[in-house]
């Protein structure tokens, strides 16, 4: 009974140890990140997608992605510390002790990606993909997160790269696309609205941690107005593309998930509230993932 509780026991630690180990990579941004590039990579290639190349090219992504997420837990470890969210993370609770063995995986796992990006997707995709991790590893953990509420707004450039990155799979020139760069304008206006409105149901964490997200610096209130007049201007952009060649099937599904991300946005306005916050953070994932979805469907003429 006893050897049979230790094993239990056991089992449980390992089972959470494993839990703890793939949660450091951030996987669900590593596949956001990943599903972008292959859109990327959709609008770029139209009817000429390749499925087993879009693969390698998700599966690079991730990983490099998933690298830079480690590399955020790892320097962000004392912030982690001071946020109830945050606290259990394993560099935090000491499960995963900090140290250059960490750095060096880290680097070994981003390093791949790259790698695997530009063997399968070519130069072009590896760059933006470098360049993306870059942005989220350096500038937005590094640089900007602990000096400026814009923090996330710059960031956020990271989601653009990866689009970039995606369509540079076809060609240089391809990632300069007005499509292309259309869409890439929509994700860089998805980020801001996206990410505050989470901050906003955060928002004690933030000034526990003592990080200028913006509801912690101008308050909830004027957040939550804030983040409507961005997604105003999101939904308009995101009708842009269509224009562009994606046609009225993918404009109707931008119309769809604007209206309810705006209606989302406009109960949050009345009520910023943490549950709001959730809410239309929650939603504002609905609306990346049908805009994804219409337009890699659109751009290879399966509707």
């Amino acid at each position: 009974m006893r050897a049979g509780s230790a094993a239990r026991v056991q089992a449980e630690a390992d089972a959470g140890r494993l839990q703890a180990f793939l949660g450091l990579w951030k996987p669900r941004i590593g596949m956001a990140i990943g599903f972008t590039g292959v859109t990327g990579y959709a609008l770029a290639a139209g009817p000429a997608f390749d499925p087993v190349l879009a693969a390698w090219l998700f599966a690079g992504m991730m990983l490099a992605a998933g690298g830079a997420g480690a590399f955020n837990q790892y320097v962000e470890r004392d912030l982690d510390a001071r946020m109830r969210r945050t606290r259990s993370r394993p560099f935090v609770t000491g499960e995963f002790r900090a140290g250059p063995h960490w750095l060096m995986a880290i680097a070994l796992v981003t390093g791949t990606g790259v790698a695997l990006t530009a063997w399968r997707a070519g130069p072009w995709a590896a760059v933006g993909t470098a360049l993306g991790t870059l942005v989220y590893a350096v500038v937005y953990t590094l640089w900007l997160k602990r000096r400026t509420h814009w923090n996330i707004v710059i960031g956020g450039l990271a989601g653009s790269l990866a689009l970039l990155a995606g369509a540079g799979a076809v060609s240089g020139q391809a990632m300069g696309a007005p499509l292309v760069v259309a869409f890439a304008v929509v994700l860089f206006l998805w980020t801001p609205s996206h990410f505050w409105s989470l901050a906003i149901a955060l928002r004690s964490d933030y000034e526990a941690a003592d990080v200028p997200m913006l509801p912690a610096v101008a308050g909830p209130r004027h957040t939550a107005r804030v983040v409507l007049a961005n997604t105003v201007v999101l939904v308009a952009a995101s009708f842009v593309p269509a224009a562009l060649g994606l046609g009225p099937v993918y404009g109707l599904v931008a119309a769809g998930a604007g209206a309810l991300f705006l209606w989302h946005n406009l109960r949050q306005v009345r009520a910023p509230t943490p549950a709001s916050g959730r809410a239309n953070f929650r939603v504002s994932l609905v609306h990346l993932a049908l805009l994804l979805g219409a337009a890699t469907l659109a751009a290879t003429g399966i509707w």
